[in-house]
Parts: structure tokens; C-alpha cells; sequence
């Protein structure tokens, strides 16, 4: 008796912020427009390979025009990969407005995640200071250095 593979289905998807170490953060629905990169993380059920595609769409984005797909991705998983997470950066910052992503498994519309980029709020500066464990003024860490990328997304596999 033959066996015949299962095909692929999505356990899981979510969009996330970075967790400051270059990796997906916890699951989020509405961004910032210096949030980048913002990942979209995609569980498969099964570890068979399957060709996993994301159509990031705009939705409601002022000069741009209702529904545009703005970049699509796709990654082929092989043998024992269940797990792909695309990550994404704009040339600049994210312009606010209402986005989706699509997601695709093997050519087959799976899931749709809906995301905001709101405008980011001013902050008032403030006159206090953190303060390390010896009582000296702690100075804040540099922002973590950006990889470049001509492309708006790409696809790698953070678990095998």
C-alpha cells in the first residue's frame, strides 16, 4: 500500500513586531510606522515541503490605490521545515494606513491577516532618568544596526 503525503495546512499565523534580538516578536495587529521590520510567522501542520507565499496588500493607504498587492514572496519548505517566517522593511519607515497579508499554501488562498500602521504619537520629553543598580545615570542602549534590503520581504526558516 502506497502512502500518499498530506497536504499542507496552516496551523498557525500571526504578524509581529521585532522582539528586539532580530526575531519575531509576540503576536500584533496594529504597528507603528517606525516598526520595522514587522514579520508574519507562518506554522504549518505538517512538515512535508510546501510552497508557503505572501501577498502583502494595501488596503486603505493614502496614495496608493485600494488593494494593491505591494510585494509577494514565497518560500518552498523542505523535508521536516513547518515553520516560515517573512519579514519585511520599507526603504524608510511604514506609511500609515490599513494593509493584509495573504497568505498562500501551495497555491491556495489559506489566511488573511489584517494590519494597521497608525501614525506615531509625539512624546513629551521627560526630566527624569533611569538609574542602574550602582545609582549612576544609565545610558541608553544604541538602536540595533539594520540590514539592508532591496527587497520589501523575504522569506527564511527560523525552525527546522
Amino acid at each position: 500500500m502506497s502512502q500518499t503525503a498530506v497536504p499542507a495546512a496552516i496551523n498557525e499565523v500571526y504578524l509581529a513586531k521585532d522582539n528586539g534580538t532580530g526575531k519575531a516578536g509576540e503576536p500584533a495587529t496594529a504597528f507603528l510606522p517606525s516598526d520595522v521590520p514587522i514579520y508574519c510567522v507562518v506554522q504549518l501542520e505538517s512538515a512535508v515541503p510546501a510552497t508557503v507565499k505572501m501577498n502583502l496588500v494595501a488596503e486603505n493607504v493614502p496614495g496608493v490605490k485600494t488593494d494593491t498587492k505591494i510585494v509577494s514572496t514565497s518560500y518552498t519548505t523542505k523535508d521536516g521545515e513547518n515553520r516560515v517566517s517573512f519579514n519585511g522593511r520599507p526603504a524608510g519607515m511604514w506609511v500609515p494606513g490599513k494593509y493584509r497579508a495573504d497568505i498562500f499554501v501551495d497555491g491556495k488562498l489559506e489566511k488573511n491577516l489584517s494590519f494597521e500602521i497608525k501614525a506615531g504619537v509625539k512624546t513629551v520629553a521627560s526630566t527624569s532618568s533611569f538609574r542602574s543598580q550602582q545609582g549612576k545615570a544609565a545610558k541608553p542602549a544604541p538602536p540595533p544596526p539594520r540590514k539592508k534590503s532591496n527587497a520589501p520581504f523575504t522569506a527564511v526558516i527560523v525552525d527546522r
